[in-house]
This record gives structure tokens, sequence and C-alpha cells, in this order.
């Protein structure tokens, strides 16, 4: 935890106050807060500021906000991803968002087992959100969108978000293009389940604008390849 995040409903005294259990304890445990501490502060979808601390509980540490810090920028980017398993679904969020990330979009397809669009970790997205801005010392959550239907989406959905200026990028290990790098425009960028997407899939992104792009011949974890892709795109 890099910054300490808070609802803005915490804010509106003149102390603020730290009282969700999570963050008490890894203060305490972690950190070892004592009264007089600095603290670095964010007010969710808000600014950041240096705090000092005023007093501590089991229940609550209160704050005194000393002066106001900026907030890291975000990569104008599009992530829209294959939805993963499960169990890959909370890395990959807290990771993009760690990263930067302006927008998510979850979509099927056909290599993706319908069984994942039930998983409860959907309901607790905004954890794993919660979790990647802490530690990235950020405060705007990006946007994320869910799209269960794979073919509606690239037809009438994806296109709409392609322009010279911002294009759309499909990783795909067979492309004869390849990814670029150092890029100083905002993209989407397309990443499929673990397989990758069908030749159908591929071809339809085509059609609808998106630019098949190899990152070499190997095949990579979902996980893996999109702060590679990231880091390799958004590189000086």
């Amino acid at each position: 935890m890099n910054i300490v995040l808070l609802d803005p409903r915490q804010t509106q005294s003149e102390l603020w106050r730290i009282t969700a259990k999570r963050q008490i304890e890894h203060l305490k445990t972690h950190v070892d807060v004592q009264v007089g501490d600095t603290l670095k502060v964010g007010i969710r979808e808000g600014k950041r500021y240096l705090t000092q601390i005023v007093s501590i509980s089991d229940q609550c540490i209160e704050l005194k906000p000393l002066h106001e810090k900026s907030v890291p920028a975000k990569h104008s980017v599009t992530l829209i991803v294959a939805m993963p398993r499960p169990k890959v679904l909370r890395r990959l969020i807290m990771d993009a968002v760690t990263l930067g990330v302006e927008k998510i979009i979850l979509l099927h397809s056909y290599r993706v087992d319908k069984s994942y669009w039930q998983t409860p970790f959907l309901q607790q997205l905004d954890q794993y959100v919660t979790l990647g801005l802490e530690q990235a010392g950020d405060t705007i959550a990006p946007q994320i969108e869910l799209y269960k239907r794979f073919k509606p989406f690239v037809e009438d959905v994806l296109p709409k978000m392609i322009s010279a200026e911002c294009p759309a990028y499909v990783a795909h290990p067979y492309a004869a293009q390849t990814m670029p790098a150092g890029i100083t425009h905002g993209c989407t960028i397309l990443i499929g389940p673990e397989g990758g997407f069908i030749p159908y899939e591929i071809d339809l992104l085509i059609k609808n604008g998106c630019q098949a792009v190899s990152l070499g011949n190997r095949i990579i974890r979902t996980e893996t390849v999109i702060p590679y892709v990231l880091g390799r795109l958004f590189s000086c």
C-alpha cells in the first residue's frame, strides 16, 4: 500500500478519518505508524495529499492534511481482454490498474468458458481496483465494462473506438506485422484468451479496423503479456 485511499465522505471535517479495518491493520502491522508520522493519502476520484497522523485507535486513525500532491498520469489506452480464468482475473485487474490503464473491457470469445462469467470475483472488481490504485499511488479508477457477446461488440462497439489517432492492436503470434514500440498516441489493445483468438475472431477484428500484430512466436500467458505489451508500447 503506497497510498491510503479514502472515500470523500471521510474528508469532510477538519480531521480526516481512516476507518477501514484492512487499512488500519496494514498501517499498524506493516508500516508501524505512530502519532506525528506523515502519510500519503488519496481521495477516491480526487486529489492526493500528504497528511500527518493525529491519533490512532483500533477503530480509527485521524489525519491532518498538510499539502496537496500530484496524481500520476495514466496511459491513454483501452485494454480489451478475453475474460480470463477467475483466479487470473484478480491479478489482471490489479496489474492493469497499477500500470495506469484508462479503460478495461472484459470480452467473451470462443475459447472462454461460459462458467467464467458466473464467478463471484466479478462482484469484487472494485476491491481489486482499490488495491491496484493503492499500489500505484493513484486515485482515479479506470472505467470497466463487460461484454458477453463477441460479434456484436466487434461490429457495433469497437469500430467507434478506433481512429487514425487511436488505432487498435490485437496481439496475435502469427501476424506478419510486429507490434510497434514507444508510441506517443493513445490506442486500444486486444488480448485473447489462453490459446488465443480463433481465426474467425481474428478475421472479424481485422475487418472492423484492428491491426493484428505479433510479439514474437512465443505463446505468453494473459497476465504476463499485459505488462509486456504496455511496457513495449509506452516505453521511451
